[in-house]
């Protein structure tokens, strides 16, 4: 048999609005009576129907959050975070796979309308205008995630991609290394492959060493493009000393390739990544990289979303501070 709220209210001999109340955390009732119907339920095993409460305080109790790969190890971190804070909250997480495919995405925004989510974290896709009028039209806080627009009013949570770009070489650089390469996303990218680019010459330029445009291979960042690109690169540039990989799964591809063209690293040649995937400590060599703190940013995501949710009001965006993680893929030019 169905346990109802009016079961709960008879055997605590309270009024269904008592009980009510006492579900929702609203005011209008002693500890003494809090304790009895709370002590009720436990005894009935009363669940509150939640297509019910939400229909009454006008909460579905879902965000979604749209990624483009699900299987992206830097995706899961930002999931986990945003699960941890919406779990605290007590909302759960609907995840839309988008795979950078417009269509798709606007396919994805019509689901979260249909379920009424109460907030929408955007993920590292850049926010279109057809996208973005849907989603002020759904009238939902809305978060970017690892990244930002520059046209439209949307608050974002994210590092500063040129200035890590700018730490990394740099850290090469101070590691002795002048003739340093890098793999990066695409230039048309405008979210992470044109600033970590530009972070790169930035610092090339500012300790007065040369570049060249085949010096640097934009291709893309999965594990693949990084065995390619760093072929190419080699080719272009042979008296490389080390690489700057614009994500650690290009950092990854290049220390495959590297072993199959019998190139040592890091005696040969210094690597050093971008994002501290957990993966990137167990690679041979272990990888030094760029930590972004993924987890902490999703969750930091999710948390403006509920801010947004109860306060009605805009928040502040949030620049993420990221940290040169060493281990061993790095060597000091000269020792």
């Amino acid at each position: 048999m169905t346990i109802t709220i009016k079961d709960v209210a008879k055997k605590a001999n309270v009024s269904i609005a008592t009980v009510s109340r006492i579900l929702n955390n609203k005011p209008g009732y002693t500890k003494e009576t809090e304790s009895k119907v709370l002590k009720v339920i436990e005894e009935l095993g009363y669940h509150p129907n939640g297509l019910a409460r939400g229909l009454i305080n006008k909460r579905t109790h879902t965000i979604g959050v749209l990624v483009p790969k699900i299987s992206s190890m830097l995706i899961s971190g930002f999931l986990t975070g945003i699960e941890a804070a919406a779990h605290k909250y007590g909302s759960s997480v609907i995840v839309c796979h988008t795979e950078l495919h417009g269509p798709k995405t606007t396919q994805y925004l019509n689901v979260l309308k249909e379920k009424q989510v109460d907030g929408i974290i955007y993920t590292s896709d850049l926010l279109t205008e057809e996208h973005y009028q849907i989603l002020k039209d759904m009238g939902k806080p809305l978060v970017l995630l690892s990244s930002e627009s520059h046209e439209f009013p949307v608050p974002y949570v994210k590092v500063n991609d040129r200035l890590a770009a700018y730490s990394a070489t740099e850290y090469l650089i101070k590691k002795g290394h002048r003739k340093i390469g890098m793999i990066s996303g695409l230039k048309e990218d405008s979210l992470a492959g044109q600033p970590r680019i530009d972070g790169f010459m930035q610092a090339m330029r500012a300790h007065q060493l040369p570049i060249k445009n085949e010096w640097i291979v934009p291709i893309g960042f999965k594990f693949e493009e990084g065995m390619k690109g760093f072929r190419q690169l080699v080719k272009q540039f042979p008296d490389i000393t080390a690489v700057f990989a614009a994500s650690d799964e290009l950092a990854l591809g290049i220390l495959s390739a590297a072993y199959q063209m019998d190139i040592k690293i890091p005696d040969q040649l210094s690597v050093i990544g971008y994002d501290n995937l957990e993966i990137a400590e167990m690679s041979i060599p272990p990888l030094t990289t760029v930590a972004q703190p993924s987890e902490k940013m999703g969750k930091k995501a999710a948390e403006l979303v509920f801010q947004m949710m109860v306060k009605k009001q805009p928040v502040e965006s949030r620049i993420f501070p990221h940290e040169i993680i060493e281990r061993n893929s790095v060597r000091t030019r000269g020792k």
